[in-house]
């Protein structure tokens, strides 16, 4: 059973996305291409939609190593295999619909544990960047109004920060300095953030490149308006507080409260009518 729902998850790769694929693709050499791995396969088959998706979280979480597509399928096949295996023993000791419930909940956790993995470390990046980048653009900001220009204010910026947004600032710089132009390293940096303030500031820098307008007073407007947004996050998650803590107040606090407060006087009470 576990066995056959393993090659079911596989199947549905291949089928869903090898066929669009091969038809897209024309005849090759087979003596020139290198045979690709299974993994490889797995990645070629996958739905171009899901490929995607990875593709991004990938970009969001800062490339890390050993993170790329074909190593995050192998990582699936591994954990998938491994869980089948202990799932089958599982069975076979006493196969008992519970456990043959585990045993697919096992395999589908072992299949998309990468994906989740992966997309907690991009959200973490996106949110350190999120954090860091009020405070980014007040150092910008006053590197550009005491005289440097906006690229030497974001070197000065990137040099003395530390976390992804200062990676983000460096890798902008050397985009540039290998011969891409301005406007296409601000709109790669763009693409490797889903950060919608870091998006409305690049847009505004392009915008200001554009049409001539004053950096300096872009930044100062941006800065402005980051640390106000940071403030009204800041109360928003205050406000979450009182409803986050309903839950364990019924639930965990309140129930040992009443034990505690009325087990003596229970006690009382049955000492004295016994």
């Amino acid at each position: 059973m576990t066995v056959g729902v393993s090659l079911g998850l596989v199947a549905w790769f291949l089928i869903a996305g090898g066929r669009a694929r091969a038809a897209a693709e024309g005849p090759v050499d087979a003596e020139i291409v290198q045979r690709p791995t299974f993994a490889e396969t797995l990645v070629d088959a996958a739905p171009k939609g899901y490929i995607g998706w990875l593709e991004r979280q990938i970009t969001y979480a800062g490339r890390p190593d050993g993170w790329s597509l074909s190593k995050i399928f192998r990582m699936k096949i591994f954990l998938v295999a491994a869980v089948g295996v202990l799932g089958w023993l599982l069975i076979t000791n006493d196969p008992q619909p519970i456990r043959f419930f585990l045993a697919i909940a096992g395999l589908a956790l072992a299949f998309f544990l990468p994906d989740v993995m992966i997309n907690s470390r991009a959200h973490d990046r996106q949110k350190s960047i999120q954090l860091a980048l009020a405070d980014t653009l007040d150092q910008m900001t006053i590197a550009v109004e005491a005289g440097l220009g906006f690229d030497a204010a974001m070197a000065k910026a990137g040099r003395n920060g530390r976390g992804p947004m200062a990676e983000e600032l460096i890798r902008t710089l050397q985009d540039m300095s290998i011969g891409r132009t301005r406007r296409d390293a601000y709109a790669a940096l763009e693409q490797r953030t889903n950060s919608e303030d870091l998006r409305r500031f690049v847009r505004a820098v392009q915008q200001a490149d554009a049409y001539g307008v004053a950096i300096a007073d872009v930044l100062r407007v941006q800065a402005a308006e980051m640390r106000i947004k940071r403030r009204q996050r800041a109360e928003e998650q205050a406000m979450k507080i009182p409803v986050k803590i309903v839950f364990p107040l019924v639930f965990c606090i309140l129930p040992v409260l009443f034990i505690v407060i009325l087990t003596p006087a229970v006690i009382g009470m049955i000492n004295t009518f016994s």
